[in-house]
């Protein structure tokens, strides 16, 4: 049997790991989940960084 941590240390992490950038993600129909948040600069050079490379295609692999 596996012991889950203390409900305070549970917390003490997830603090720590939002103070770093990490978004927790509600169950919203698709699952919960976590996420980095990116700040508006971090998030225009992604964006342009996708356009790159090319065509869009499906990213599925057979």
């Amino acid at each position: 049997m596996i012991d889950s941590p203390e409900p305070d240390v549970i917390a003490a992490l997830a603090e720590a790991l939002q103070d770093l950038g990490a978004v927790f993600i509600e169950e919203n129909g698709g699952g919960i989940g976590v996420r980095l948040k990116f700040n508006s600069s971090d998030a225009k050079r992604i964006a342009r960084l996708e356009g790159e490379g090319g065509i869009v295609a499906n990213d599925r692999v057979p």
